[in-house]
């Protein structure tokens, strides 16, 4: 996956790589700054949508030190000016002015002049956003007084956006800069994947071939390429059946809403086929709600799960299946659970393993191949059983884990693609559901590419859930609109 995938690197790194790429080279180090301050701007007026976009008169405080990060910061914050012509600069000059290294102080120029007309204003109290361009991986503890008391005295300002540059400025020391983002240029440094205060993380390809620094790497950063394949023209030759066929067991009367969303991303995903068991009670509402799939009432059990009499109504059709979701919805019904066992254990295709599926006596049954799609809590009441079936004691099938989260995981083996797309927007009731089914859409399309799949999948999710954050807000919005959204994120 290295074309859309690059290696997380530590700091030293990071220092090693961008002394032999650049191999002192000033005027390939400033297109390099020039690039990366202006993908820093862009990417700050992006994210501003979240909160209603940057406004017109919008004031800025930069926060520069000496070196690279102090450029990038600086461009950052012309790049905006240019964009929005009434934007009102400030630049705080941390560790002085005369310390600027002679890139930072040709990025300084360039801003100096274009704000002369008007003058770069005085010190205010409000801002709309700041920029931290202090320090960048080359920090060493600690915080010096002054710097750690103006980051004090900024963090207590009632400021909307707080950016950094690379990495916020302190790293982890008490007073560092607490950021909303954090804007990895060209490289994703390995503190970013645990400090608290960077915020949610940007990754900005300025196009490094990082991969060659570090191909080994058990640590990557997914990028939007990964969904190249799925950007590209179709055959004309291609029918319903060259896209796959997803089944989707799941749904129970206390929980009849996760299946639906499931089906209603999957449907979504590109796959050619969708056919949902639920209980045989949900089954004409949903058909009526999504019409394209085509709806199997279960029976049910005296709780209102999938009862084990309907097994054979699997059985009969599991071999048209190219992939088989189980989970969204079910419910613990100790009948259902012991239904989902017996799935699981005789699955020959492809599975997705989601929600109330998700047991500890149940992942490892089987050998078909299979995607596990925990939250934090699902993902703790399965970590020893995976562990044990990857230590060659339980099952021997192909897994991958989608590790839902702040920052969403795609674990393969010992290797772990992190994906910095997405937000609190998803922080609410059936983010999951659709998640599982757009996976088990993209699976059916290649069922012998499980981290492919799984990639994909998140990836899509974090960009539709991005695209509806900007277009409307985080809070007043319903999970189901990610299904409207998907489209609009294949366009990013």
């Amino acid at each position: 996956m290295n074309h859309v995938a690059h290696p997380i690197l530590t700091c030293a790194e990071a220092k090693e790589f961008e002394a032999a790429y650049f191999a002192g080279d000033e005027a390939r180090e400033w297109r390099a700054m020039q690039q990366a301050g202006c993908a820093v701007g862009d990417g700050i007026l992006r994210d501003y949508e979240e909160i209603g976009g940057f406004p017109s008169a919008g004031r800025v405080l930069v926060l520069a030190g000496k070196g690279h990060n102090a450029g990038d910061a600086l461009i950052a914050a012309r790049r905006i000016a240019e964009l929005h012509p009434g934007a009102w600069i400030e630049v705080r000059f941390v560790l002085g002015e005369r310390a600027l290294r002679p890139l930072a102080a040709m990025a300084w120029r360039e801003l100096a002049e274009r704000e002369q007309a008007r003058g770069l204003r005085a010190e205010s109290s409000t801002y709309d956003l700041v920029i931290d361009g202090v320090f960048g991986f080359q920090f060493r503890a600690p915080l010096e007084p002054q710097v750690a008391s103006l980051l004090a005295e900024v963090n207590a300002m009632p400021i909307r956006f707080r950016a950094a540059v690379d990495l916020p400025s302190g790293l982890d020391e008490a007073g560092a800069f607490r950021a909303d983002f954090t804007y990895a240029t060209g490289i994703v440094k390995s503190p970013l994947l645990t400090l608290k205060n960077a915020g949610r993380v940007r990754y900005l390809d300025l196009g490094f071939e990082v991969n060659r620094m570090k191909p080994s790497a058990t640590d990557h950063v997914l990028t939007s390429t990964v969904l190249d394949p799925l950007r590209a023209l179709r055959s004309p030759q291609s029918d319903k059946r060259t896209y796959g066929h997803v089944f989707i067991v799941g749904g129970s009367r206390s929980y009849p809403g996760a299946v639906l969303m499931s089906v209603l991303a999957a449907l979504r995903s590109g796959a050619g086929l969708v056919t949902a068991f639920v209980p045989e009670s949900l089954a004409p509402a949903f058909a009526a709600r999504a019409p394209e799939a085509m709806w199997v009432g279960w029976p049910e059990s005296p709780e209102g799960g999938l009862a084990l009499e309907g097994s054979h109504l699997l059985r009969e059709r599991i071999a048209r299946a190219s992939v088989l979701l189980i989970g969204p919805g079910l419910g613990r019904d100790a009948e259902t659970l012991a239904l989902v066992k017996d799935i699981v254990r005789q699955a020959s295709v492809p599975l997705v393993i989601d929600a109330d599926a998700l047991q500890a006596d149940i992942v490892t049954l089987g050998k078909a191949p299979r995607i596990f799609t925990p939250h934090a809590g699902e993902y703790a009441r399965i970590e020893h059983a995976l562990a044990a079936a990857a230590e060659g004691k339980a099952s021997s099938a192909d897994t991958v884990v989608i590790q839902k989260g702040p920052v969403t995981r795609v674990r393969v083996g010992a290797v772990t693609y992190h994906s910095f797309f997405g937000g609190p927007v998803l922080a609410r009731g059936g983010s999951g559901d659709v998640l599982a089914g757009l996976t088990a859409g993209l699976l059916a399309q290649t069922p012998d590419d499980l981290s492919g799949a799984a990639s994909r999948g998140v990836v899509w999710h974090g960009l539709a859930a991005d695209a509806l954050a900007r277009a409307k807000g985080q809070v007043a919005v319903q999970t189901t609109q990610l299904v409207d959204y998907l489209g609009v994120a294949m366009r990013f």
